[in-house]
């Protein structure tokens, strides 16, 4: 072979490895559902989670050999994933910064930054009712359940529920017990 057929052939391979890349981290959509599941879970994506660890390598492509771009360094802090592959996530935080952490440095453990100053905590799902606590801005809750416009929320030995609309973690439209 001569230098213009090699350039040739190393051309064509880049070309067929990106194509691989690209399809083998995109996941599957539904057929008419409109909704985008993991092709590893088969969990929605995107879907939200939190740090198990108290730091974990973010780093820019799905296995050990890329580059760690950065460290989270919160346990418990709530991240987004919007992609799967193999023992892999691509998650972002609530500025959209992320990469690819393993799963193991993952929990299913539902938590929420809190994204209003001195948000309050009232003890039923209504703003009416007595105040039991008042968050700072940035503060991590864990999530305990979620209706159509409130969260219950657990921090610092707290438990009360908090407007969905001040809170970084749930979706608008979701609910769980």
């Amino acid at each position: 072979m001569n230098k213009s057929q090699l350039r040739k052939l190393g051309a064509g391979l880049l070309g067929a490895c990106a194509l691989i890349l690209t399809t083998s981290f995109a996941t599957p959509v539904l057929a008419g559902s409109g909704t985008e599941m993991g092709k590893v879970t088969n969990r929605p994506i995107p879907r939200f989670v939190s740090m198990k660890a108290s730091e974990g390598n973010v780093r820019r492509g799905p296995s050990l050999t890329h580059r760690i771009d950065w460290v989270f360094k919160r346990r418990d802090m709530p991240l987004r994933i919007t992609a799967e592959h193999g023992h892999w996530r691509r998650v972002e935080d609530r500025d959209g910064i992320g990469g690819w952490v393993h799963y193991s440095l993952l929990s299913g453990t539902r938590t929420v930054l809190i994204e209003k100053d001195m948000l309050q905590l009232h003890s039923r799902p209504d703003a009416t009712t007595l105040v039991v606590a008042a968050l700072e801005m940035g503060v991590v809750a864990r999530v305990s359940a979620c209706n159509g416009e409130w969260c219950l929320l657990r921090s610092g030995g707290f438990k009360g529920w908090a407007p969905k609309a001040r809170l970084w973690g749930v979706r608008p439209t979701e609910t769980f017990d």
